[in-house]
């Protein structure tokens, strides 16, 4: 394989990497140093798509030398293989001391705590279930679907934890920021409930529970290095981590460790949902593990999709065809799709005020698309944002200094923008997120400033995601903030961001910032939104899968626009992402004995 050849499948670094390895390392024959760097290559490519470990003969591993350990019997090798696994070392011992964890909080005595009294909080069988499960055990898992209520049944489990339990330290987290924030917005509906506060189970103390993002419930530093750890466990009694699907394995064994003995660390998230962005899928693993399904319960009724409603429709046929054994020709589950979903029709405008029951509509895009259909599209893609652009123009109006009535313009601003979302799957491409962006960016200028080609970096209603971590600012890679007037001084611009209640002032922002009109579907987890467009267009289809186009649509509560190229479509209802992964038979092996490693 030439040089050109390995760029195409294989990052620069990669090939780096396995030549400086190599390096240490003499060889014979001529191809016997290439094979041993495409070893190592396929070992890092595999890495970089997820996968903890690489399924591998040993006489294929057995080229590595030197550079690879069996057995664990050498800490010095950058590589490990166990028999049917091969690891970077750093990726082997991660799932060894997570597997650690899992142990060390199932082997803790079970909690005897009498919930008669609270039979009548839930009435949903699972629901019920999920409540004995986590008054029982240090650790709970609480899986299920969209409007399958794992925040309301957590409610009541936080709230009975809370009344049984004096002076219970409680501490809630999710993955991102705009995670944490939607979690924090259905706890406090959660704990508006007549029953919960006519039982006396709502107290000012709960009430103040405040969400965050996990890396600043652990205090990660700017090296990822975390405060709360084996030794300096976090001061929590009860742990909830919401949106667990996107746990890493790094992450996932950072927050294991820091629960500290006697603790409940709870889970609720959707393992049908894209597995982490870093290596691992968690969530995946621990919910097939039999040893642990006495410690995890699956909600299965969903409020929010009625199976005969178009998303819920969807949702149910993607659920379907992923554990259906048939194959399916793409064709033939293009005409299922049509048929017991949904059949592509135009694109309108949806008034979401008026809208009854939640709606599904679909249009395919061609699959070559000349520059009037492509523009056509694009201002198709727009109409989401309508009602944005009529509050941002009405904020943006008033010119007094009454900041009563500009705060409830830019809250009605905020909640505007928060209805509607582009999803797509690339960055770049015909409809990715950086044409998308500034295509609609130009409309929005047009629309609100009166121009659309002038340089600005800063106009009132630009909405941006921080793409990188900050912590002297605060704000973290994912959260979104939206600009308007600073409060003090009009000439001058600040930027909201509503997931943390937190004003920057827009130039102190990092330049790696982008405008958020539309954003990937990876970059979408742990958001809702009443709307939701989503684009998957032929050169997507590498990066299709069921669990992301499932993702996508279950942002939605009340309505999804499709916009798809027909293979794109099928491409993502036939792919399942499978992840290897070698945490499952070490937690198994770490249960069944006694030894811990």
């Amino acid at each position: 394989m030439d040089k050109l050849d390995k760029l195409e499948k294989y990052d620069e670094w990669m090939i780096l990497w396995s030549e400086y390895l190599t390096n240490t390392l003499d060889f014979t024959a001529n191809n016997e140093k290439e094979n041993t760097q495409e070893v190592i290559q396929n070992i890092l490519l595999s890495n970089a798509q997820g996968n903890s470990c690489l399924s591998i003969d040993r006489a294929t591993v057995e080229r590595l030398r030197s550079l690879v350990a069996f057995e664990e019997k050498s800490y010095t090798c950058p590589f490990i293989y166990d028999g049917k696994w091969v690891y970077l070392y750093r990726y082997y011992a991660l799932e060894q001391r997570l597997a650690r964890q899992v142990k060390r909080l199932i082997e803790q005595p079970l909690i005897s705590l009498d919930i008669s009294a609270y039979e009548d909080l839930l009435v949903d069988k699972y629901q019920k279930l999920a409540l004995k499960m986590v008054a029982q055990h240090h650790l709970g898992i609480i899986t299920g679907g969209p409007g399958t209520g794992k925040t309301y049944t957590l409610a009541r489990i936080i709230a009975v934890l809370n009344k049984e339990t004096p002076n219970l330290r409680i501490a809630m987290a999710a993955p991102t920021g705009k995670a944490a924030q939607r979690m924090q917005e259905a706890l406090q509906g959660a704990f508006q409930d007549k029953l919960l506060n006519d039982k006396g189970l709502v107290t000012p103390a709960l009430q103040m529970v405040q969400p965050v993002t996990l890396h600043r419930l652990l205090a990660m530093g700017n090296r990822g290095i975390a405060k709360f750890n084996l030794k300096q466990p976090l001061p929590f009694d009860v742990i909830v981590v919401d949106e667990a699907s996107m746990l890493d394995l790094s992450l996932a064994t950072v927050l294991f460790e820091a629960v500290a003995d006697g603790a409940r660390l709870i889970l609720l998230g959707d393992a049908n949902q894209l597995a982490s962005v870093g290596v691992g899928s968690v969530l995946a693993d621990l919910q097939q593990i039999e040893a642990l399904q006495a410690y995890r319960t699956h909600l299965v009724h969903s409020r929010r999709f009625n199976d005969d409603a178009q998303i819920g429709k969807m949702a149910k046929f993607i659920q379907q065809v992923s554990t259906s054994n048939t194959v399916f020709d793409h064709e033939q589950l293009l005409k299922n799709f049509n048929d017991e979903v949904v059949h592509a029709s135009h694109i309108e405008y949806i008034d979401l005020d008026t809208l009854i029951e939640d709606h599904l509509q679909l249009t395919y895009l061609p699959k070559k698309i000349t520059e009037n259909e492509l523009e056509k599209t694009l201002d198709q893609l727009c109409l989401g944002y309508t009602d944005y652009i009529k509050a941002v123009k009405a904020y943006d109006s008033v010119e007094g200094e009454d900041e009563s009535e500009l705060a409830s313009l830019r809250q009605k601003a905020i909640d505007s923008f928060n209805d509607y979302r582009i999803l797509t799957a690339m960055n770049v491409g015909v409809f990715g997120v950086n044409r998308m962006n500034q295509y609609v960016e130009q409309q929005f200028k047009q629309e609100v400033l009166g121009y659309s080609t002038r340089e600005t970096n800063w106009y009132v209603g630009r909405p941006i995601m921080v793409m990188e971590n900050d912590y002297q600012l605060g704000v973290s890679n994912g959260d979104i903030g939206i600009c308007f007037r600073h409060r003090q001084d009009h000439k001058q611009y600040e930027v909201f961001f509503p997931s943390l209640n937190k004003w920057v002032v827009a130039t102190r922002l990092p330049k790696t910032i982008q405008t958020a009109f539309a954003m990937t579907i990876h970059k979408s987890q742990g958001s809702e939104f009443k709307h939701v467009a989503v684009v998957l267009e032929e050169s997507s289809q590498r990066l299709l899968s069921r669990e992301l186009l499932y993702t996508a649509i279950t942002r939605a509560k009340r309505v999804v626009s499709l916009f798809v190229n027909p293979e794109s479509l099928t491409t993502a209802l036939a792919v399942k992402t499978v992840r290897q992964s070698g945490l499952y038979s070490k937690i198994n092996n770490f249960i069944r004995t006694s030894d811990v490693l």
